[in-house]
């Protein structure tokens, strides 16, 4: 049972922690980059589950975010393994690990959500409706974390559980897939077109139009109209009256 009375204790001053097996290590040491980032996905997941709860209950999206906050749960069964390294002889269920179970679910809902799916024909472009792109964060920083855990399963074979690699890996596939489906079950993801910000050499501008030189003879006076002008009318003679 995990109790807390004090937040701070100082003991990390000196740039050390304590693992879950007692041994202090540094802080930038390779275990717990990968416990830490998986930290920083779980916070990731929550904003997701966070825009997901506004939706009204029985809704698609709040049934995503009703699994989400199960995957949370698990996130912190995938922590607190690797924080604990492997010993040898350990006995199953000596301590918490993850389990083949927890990541074949998450292949399950992956099949179950990805069933309506139409397939796609090129890369999807992070974004869309404000839950898909937070899915895509989520995404993004649980590939993070996986890359982690592969470093350090690559440096501590003996002591690291491959399943937390094998779970980090299903869940980032899970929001992937969550991902479409936040975004009107694909139809409205946002497809890369590869070199589509390329395009040709930028189009010149056209010269403006020269004035055409006057030829010679040009300034001669322009003739007449040929229409003559009204002619005046006559005087009428004045007539002397008679005496």
């Amino acid at each position: 049972m995990v109790r807390l009375s004090k937040i701070y204790t100082k003991t990390g001053d000196a740039g050390t922690t304590g693992l879950g097996d007692g041994r202090r290590v540094s802080k930038d040491d390779l275990r717990v980059e990968a416990y830490g980032t998986v930290d920083e996905a779980n916070a990731t997941i929550g904003v997701v589950v966070n825009i997901a709860a506004r939706f009204s209950p029985g809704t698609l999206p709040a049934r995503i975010a009703d699994l989400l906050k199960g995957v949370q749960n698990a996130m912190f069964d995938v922590g607190a393994d690797l924080c604990c390294p492997l010993t040898p002889g350990e006995q199953p269920g000596q301590r918490l690990r993850v389990t083949a179970g927890q990541t074949e679910r998450l292949e399950k809902h992956i099949d179950h959500f990805n069933e309506d799916l139409q397939p796609l024909n090129s890369f999807v472009l992070p974004g869309g409706s404000e839950l898909a792109a937070a899915m895509h964060v989520a995404r993004t920083v649980t590939r993070r974390a996986e890359r982690c855990c592969v470093s350090l399963l690559a440096a501590e074979p003996e002591g690291t559980n491959a399943e937390t690699v094998r779970y980090l890996n299903r869940l980032s596939d899970l929001l992937f897939v969550l991902g479409r489906v936040a975004n009107e079950n694909g139809k409205g993801d946002v497809l890369w077109a590869p070199g589509a910000d390329q395009g040709g050499p930028p189009k010149k501008d056209k010269p403006a139009r020269a004035e055409k030189p006057a030829a010679a003879g040009d300034d001669k006076p322009a003739p007449k109209s040929a229409t003559k002008p009204a002619a005046k009318s006559a005087a009428k003679p004045v007539r002397k009256p008679k005496s």
